[in-house]
Order: C-alpha cells, then sequence, then structure tokens
C-alpha cells in the first residue's frame, strides 16, 4: 500500500495518464488517433454513429480487392438519381470501374458510388458487412454502399480506423486520394466530369497519404485522414467534428511529435 507523497503522486500520475488519452475533448464526438498502428488517443471510440460517406471506403475496399478496374459500368437509373455530392451521371452513361472508384474516393460522388454498387449486384452490401466482419469491425453495419442517414446503418471511430488501415494500404486507394483532382468521361468520349477531392488536407498538410470525407445530418462533419513522415504513420479518425480541418491537423501534428 502505498503511503503519505507516494500515494499523492501515484494519483497525479494516474490522472495525467486519463487526461493524456483525450487531449482533444472538444474535437469530435467520437475520434481515435493511431501511430503506427498503435492506438495513442481516442474518446467515444467504441460509441456508434453514423459514419456518411466514410462508409464509401468499404465500398472502395471491395472494388479494389475484386480489382479488374478497365471493366465497363453502364450507369443505372437509380445511379443517376443519386442527390448530395455527386458528378452528374446519366442513366446510360459507359465508364470504366478506375473512373467510377476515383470519383467515389475523390469527390465522393454518390452517382459513382452507386452505379459501382449496382455494377456488382444485389449482393454487394451483405458482402461490405461480410466483408467487415472479417476485420473485426463488431460495432458496424452497413446498409447503403454511399453513407446515408438509414436505420441500422452505423459504425464506430475504431471500426473505421481499421478499415482505413487496410483500404488505404492500396496503391490505387492512395492515388486517387492524393490528387486534387483529375477529369474522366465516358467511354464514346461524349461526356466528361471534373472531379475534385473533397479533402482539404490534400496539398496543405505535409505527409498525406490518404483519406476520407462525410457529412449527413445524422453524422456531422466526418474526416479519415492518413499522414506519413519519416517512416512514421499516423491516422486519425473524427466523428461529428465541429471543425475538423483544424482539429485533424493539430491531432497529427501531436502524434508525430511523440517520443516513443
Amino acid at each position: 500500500m502505498l503511503k503519505g507523497g507516494a500515494a499523492v503522486l501515484a494519483l497525479v500520475f494516474a490522472a495525467a495518464a486519463h487526461a493524456v488519452d483525450n487531449p482533444f475533448p472538444r474535437a469530435a464526438d467520437a475520434y481515435v488517433v493511431k501511430r503506427d498502428g498503435r492506438l495513442i488517443w481516442a474518446s467515444g471510440a467504441d460509441e456508434r454513429h453514423a459514419p456518411a460517406s466514410l462508409t464509401k471506403m468499404m465500398t472502395a475496399l471491395l472494388v479494389l480487392e475484386r480489382g479488374q478496374l478497365e471493366e465497363t459500368v453502364v450507369v443505372t437509373r437509380a445511379a443517376s438519381r443519386e442527390r448530395g455530392s455527386r458528378i452528374g451521371l446519366r442513366a446510360g452513361d459507359q465508364l470504366r470501374v478506375r473512373d467510377l472508384l476515383a470519383a467515389t474516393i475523390m469527390h465522393s460522388a454518390n452517382d459513382a458510388c452507386h452505379a459501382l454498387a449496382d455494377h456488382y449486384g444485389p449482393t454487394f452490401v451483405p458482402r461490405m458487412n461480410q466483408r467487415a466482419a472479417t476485420l473485426g469491425m463488431k460495432n458496424t453495419q452497413f446498409v447503403d454502399p454511399c453513407g446515408w442517414d438509414r436505420p441500422g446503418h452505423y459504425s464506430t471511430a475504431t471500426d473505421l480506423a481499421r478499415l482505413a488501415e487496410v483500404a488505404m494500404q492500396h496503391p490505387d486507394y492512395q492515388r486517387f486520394a492524393r490528387m486534387r483532382d483529375t477529369r474522366i468521361g465516358t467511354l464514346d468520349g461524349r461526356r466528361h466530369f471534373n472531379v475534385r477531392n473533397t479533402n482539404h488536407l490534400i496539398g496543405r498538410y505535409s505527409g498525406t497519404v490518404a483519406g476520407k470525407t462525410g457529412t449527413t445530418g445524422a453524422a456531422g462533419y466526418c474526416l479519415v485522414a492518413l499522414a506519413e513522415r519519416d517512416g512514421v504513420r499516423v491516422t486519425v479518425v473524427l466523428l461529428n467534428s465541429p471543425r475538423r480541418w483544424t482539429f485533424a491537423p493539430r491531432l497529427m501534428d501531436q502524434a508525430f511529435s511523440l517520443q516513443m
């Protein structure tokens, strides 16, 4: 048993250790910071939240794992009617899987994402959930491939960090996620689409490797960001952050500065 001053010191150190677990309590409703795969700080990490377009990381992962990025996709009427973030696809447009994937990752385009899901058939969402299970995402359930607010569609900061670590290791994901903008078109050359990255860290935060943004009414402003400096890799997940473009760089800077 500790006595006197030793007991006081133990309490002080315990309080300090607890505080450093959540150094930015106002960063988001839930967040996770990992350095080289190791959890550094977190708050509400296992609480279920609407993930918004962070969902598209799983859509992208399934597409990348299947391969065949040169396949032709015929845009369905349902995909062409998607709202929110979109590039303006029309029913019957034909594009390569690769180009629709770029629009999904970079611009979070719901019409492109929906077109990809339709291309792979009605089992696509069940396969999203099967893949989540194999990744150990125990508090995640997908109902929609694009991330709309729907009953039963949820995830956690912990699960989304795990998903990001796997999806963002793919070279094609990183290549698209690093591009500030690009131009894609239909296979007949008649229609072209300018695709701009929604990730404001691209070109602004040194070492940015990849990321994904998401915003809905229920989810608020969300972000997954991955950066690497001097061989050290930092992953940040923010769910419902009031200032994601302010807090993400702060969290990453502090994680990079740790002496470990």
